[in-house]
């Protein structure tokens, strides 16, 4: 079984000034999405979904066309491609949706969008994040031993050390799991950094308070694993989601809500698996020299080729 990644790669670049999903970063011309792609290959996925918006459909399978047409799996076999719309009218029927609102309804929302292209585990990442080949690794073996399975979830955890940022504070969602490994919450901490005493601390948005953290801990990076019934699940949820936001201008129905409600439900398990990989990516367009510089440290280090492909 060869397992499906999920690319989100809607958003619209507002904050960075551009379509980062297709800017060329690497040392010849690589977008994120190409490394995250070729680790995916190796790692023995064997079809790629995109989500992306109406607007540049035809501008992004163009070039997806021209780098990834002859690419094959480690076996010979061609990779598989397809590609989903986000848009914010795709809601079940039944809702009106305010005139006002111009936003998407999330990251959850826009999975939703690939319910009718995925049939096997699948793995779901940020369009605009780098997370290492030995992520994409730990999450292949995780879907193939789940394949067939149901009801049980994974999200691979980053120590938080391998996260930040040099330009300041970012937020990361810290993850709390039992002594088995389990997902049991998500805590988002704002502002994250290391201060002029050497200690990490992060704004807690549970509890407001100002707390220490520790560099090794691991947070959600939206790396996620999934079985194909995740969909039916979260579609559930979705709806009732909007029965309470639907009027809303900005609400946006998020993986991990998602994913918290239905542990707490008791609907569905989510392991916390570890990656030792090191995190990077573009929100803003001062983020991009340094990712520049990264991917360039990477190439030279014989990490990757170059050209990627």
């Amino acid at each position: 079984m060869k397992p499906t990644l999920l690319v989100l790669a809607a958003g619209m670049g507002s904050r960075y000034g551009g379509l980062k999903q297709i800017d060329g970063l690497g040392p010849s011309g690589e977008t994120i999405i190409d490394y995250s792609i070729y680790d995916a290959v190796r790692a023995g996925f064997g079809k790629v979904v995109y989500i992306v918006r109406d607007y540049f459909l035809e501008q992004f399978k163009e070039s997806v066309h021209q780098k990834y047409s002859h690419l094959l799996c480690p076996d010979g076999t061609p990779i598989e491609f397809d590609f989903v719309t986000q848009e914010l009218d795709k809601i079940p029927a039944g809702f009106t949706l305010n005139p006002e609102r111009q936003k998407p309804w999330g990251t959850a929302h826009a999975m939703l969008m690939a319910k009718d292209v995925i049939n096997e585990p699948f793995v779901v990442i940020n369009g605009d994040d780098f997370y290492g080949r030995d992520s994409f690794g730990i999450a292949a073996d995780w879907c193939r031993a789940h394949e067939g399975g149901s009801s049980t979830y994974a999200i691979v955890g980053f120590q938080i050390d391998n996260t930040l940022s040099e330009s300041g504070g970012v937020s990361r969602g810290i993850c709390q799991y039992d002594a088995n490994g389990r997902l049991i919450t998500v805590v988002e901490h704002h502002n994250v950094f290391i201060e002029e005493d050497g200690v990490l601390r992060g704004d807690n948005s549970v509890t407001g308070e100002r707390v220490c953290l520790q560099p090794k801990d691991l947070c959600s990076m939206n790396m996620w694993c999934f079985t194909p019934d995740y969909f039916e699940k979260s579609e559930s949820i979705f709806v009732d989601f909007l029965r309470q936001n639907i009027g809303e201008l900005k609400k946006e129905f998020y993986i991990p809500y998602a994913v918290d409600l239905m542990i707490h439900s008791g609907k569905a398990a989510c392991d916390v698996l570890a990656t030792p990989s090191r995190w990077f990516g573009v929100t803003f367009k001062e983020d991009r020299p340094a990712v520049v510089a990264k991917f360039a440290e990477l190439v030279a280090a014989g990490v990757y080729p170059s050209p990627l492909y």
